[in-house]
């Protein structure tokens, strides 16, 4: 078991995630045995995610909606020096914690993220996975379906989650690399397509490099996430 100073608190935003939580919290189980926390915040779920989830983690906290905002008030709790941002839908590769703890040990290195991997096996996903992570490689901007990983301190050095409804994890990401670039590791975390398969490959491809580059000009999040989320808002 780590000790104190080499804990993890995991932390999962949750919003209507009850099938994604069924497969993912059980598997999560082994972190718990290890030492490392499972707080869980929801922003207001009217299906089962809080019945599920309540006998798997650690903490569990209702919120207002916001993934933005959850994560900040998980962080706000987390008992443990490095954090674990990790979305519902999205399985961590063995041994995960072990990979992060010998990443960060250094102490000029702050934060990184995983490589990802979608889960169907047909062809054009191995093409945007790898465009996914080549491009992160690259910029230095980390998507929050990375598995975003941070020394505490240098979070609250930060100051936190942008409170805005989209682009949280890039607006965190420019901060953090002032810090220090981010640690790549290459073993891949495993992320929902469904986003993609529902809205169509091609179709939810331009939409991000849209959103990216409005929001490279300055476009408010608050206009960008009306066509993001369309269906909630």
């Amino acid at each position: 078991m780590p000790s104190d100073t080499d804990k993890i608190s995991i932390i999962i935003p949750t919003l209507n995630e009850e099938a994604s939580l069924a497969a993912a919290l059980p598997v999560l189980q082994d972190y718990r045995q290890r030492g490392h926390e499972i707080i869980l915040v929801d922003g207001g779920s009217h299906d089962r995610t809080l019945s599920i989830a309540r006998p798997h983690v650690d903490r569990l906290m209702q919120t207002v909606k916001g993934r933005a905002h959850q994560m900040n008030e998980g962080a706000e709790v987390a008992n443990h020096p490095i954090l674990l941002f990790l979305h519902a839908d999205t399985q961590l590769p063995p041994m995960a914690d072990q990979l992060i703890l010998e990443a960060l040990q250094p102490e000029t290195l702050h934060w990184g993220r995983f490589d990802i991997r979608l889960n169907n096996e047909k062809l054009i996903y191995r093409v945007i996975e790898n465009s996914v992570n080549w491009r992160s490689a690259l910029s230095g901007i980390v998507t929050g379906d990375q598995a975003i990983f941070v020394k505490k301190r240098s979070f609250e050095d930060v100051g936190y989650f942008d409170r805005i409804p989209l682009m949280e994890d890039v607006s965190l990401s420019k901060k953090l690399k002032k810090i220090s670039s981010p640690l790549r590791l290459k073993e891949q975390v495993l992320t929902s397509s469904r986003r993609w398969e529902k809205h169509g490959v091609l179709r939810t491809i331009l939409l991000m490099w849209q959103l990216r580059a409005a929001y490279a000009l300055g476009v408010k999040p608050e206009k960008l996430a009306d066509k993001y989320y369309p269906d909630s808002r």
